[in-house]
């Protein structure tokens, strides 16, 4: 019989018994969703880290007073904070070494911030005017504030999107009116672009930047940094410029042997990695969980078929009475199942891209797909249905005429 007549017969086969069919195919279903969701949402995630590091500024890496924390969640904070890092240490970092083509001193601290409308909190980010091509982060209305206002301690600062809409309705309406942080009042002079969260887990927007000098003086009286953010020169070592970084800092910090570091140095790709490694757990629970699905829906195929079998002994009686050979009584038979398991991996897979559409047209996340996995996933679901159907159709196969007439 030709491919068409069997996959014709299947279908009516498998229809004329839909309670059967729909519990047959719901392991494979759940195997093939599981699966496939797993590895689209982990795919996302991992490249949703790279823009990430990507907007964080190229080729960057921070040098932070304390150690470097990385949560389970996969964000980062700091331990041990020290007021040992000093701008000498900074500005050391930036014109010692070869490889660091730019750099921005910060202080970082969290501290409502007032106006004439309200109040909210914000991370006060006190820093140098280079911050914003090291960071890839700019102002989208108004500008940032100059070298000259840096040096001269003025009272000027720039708000975050989120920040400018939560104190002035709009980001347009935030220049040229007045804040106050700590006690002191300081002018807008701009609104930087909606960049979201980054891969510290801070979200940007809710930052306020002014002049680091401003700020040491006028509002904290400090003269310690919580680091530096450098950005490295195309093509740099990221392990040779790690190394000087260090040797400098123990160097400059008086550290000597066989201490422990007061500073830390850290990378994006760091990041990226630490959510792969969570990444990583996740997709293995998402590989055991559908292989178990997978080998529960092969298990009720067999079950399935093997009463099919038993339901149709007549059916097969007959075929073979008027000429069906033993080979087409199988390829019959495992074309039922294979239909059975395809069918059941296909609503799987179907249901996981509208579910990934759907989630990624609500969410800022990238929509990443991979066809490989999907095509995998359609044919190792009928691969499945061929091996569960395999002793059934020998089952079926071994009726003969004369075993029907008996019953």
């Amino acid at each position: 019989m030709s491919v068409m007549v069997n996959l014709h017969i299947a279908y009516a086969s498998l229809m004329a018994r839909k309670l059967r069919t729909v519990l047959a195919m719901l392991g494979v279903f759940l195997g093939a969703l599981a699966f496939t969701g797993v590895q689209t949402v982990s795919d996302i995630m991992v490249r949703n880290a790279e823009m990430q590091a990507e907007a964080m500024g190229p080729n960057l890496m921070s040098v932070v007073s304390g150690r470097v924390r990385f949560r389970r969640s996969g964000s980062v904070g700091v331990k041990d904070f020290n007021t040992n890092f000093k701008v000498s240490d900074a500005l050391a970092l930036i014109q010692s070494l070869p490889q660091v083509r730019a750099g921005a001193p910060y202080i970082s601290t969290a501290m409502p911030v007032r106006s004439a409308q309200g109040v909210t909190d914000a991370r006060v980010m006190a820093t140098w005017p280079d911050y914003q091509t090291v960071r890839s982060f700019y102002p989208q209305f108004g500008r940032f504030f100059t070298m000259e206002e840096e040096r001269s301690r003025a009272k000027v600062v720039v708000l975050g999107r989120e920040i400018a809409n939560r104190l002035f309705g709009s980001p347009q309406a935030a220049l040229g009116r007045k804040v106050r942080i700590y006690r002191a009042s300081f002018r807008v002079v701009g609104v930087m672009e909606g960049k979201g969260q980054d891969l510290s887990g801070e979200n940007q927007d809710e930052q306020v930047f002014l002049p680091l000098s401003t700020y040491m003086r006028r509002a904290a009286n400090v003269d310690w940094l919580t680091g530096v953010n450098l950005s490295l020169v195309d093509g740099a070592d990221f392990a040779a410029a790690r190394k000087s970084i260090v040797n400098l800092m123990r160097l400059r910090h008086d550290i000597r042997p066989g201490q422990e570091d007061d500073f830390d140095v850290l990378e994006a790709r760091e990041v990226i990695q630490l959510q792969r490694q969570a990444l990583d757990l996740m997709q293995t629970l998402g590989v055991i969980s559908s292989t178990i699905s997978f080998a529960v829906g092969g298990m009720g195929i067999l079950s399935i078929m093997i009463l099919m079998v038993r339901a149709r002994r007549v059916e097969i009686g007959v075929r073979r009475a008027v000429g069906g050979r033993r080979s087409d009584i199988v390829r019959q038979f495992m074309f039922e199942a294979g239909l059975l398991s395809a069918s059941g991996g296909a609503g799987g897979v179907l249901v996981c891209l509208v579910l990934v559409l759907l989630f990624t047209s609500l969410t800022p996340f990238p929509l990443v797909l991979n066809p490989y996995m999907f095509g995998f996933t359609l044919v190792g679901s009928g691969l499945l249905g061929l091996f569960a159907g395999s002793y059934p159709a020998w089952l079926a196969s071994r009726i003969g005429i004369l075993d029907v007439l008996k019953t």
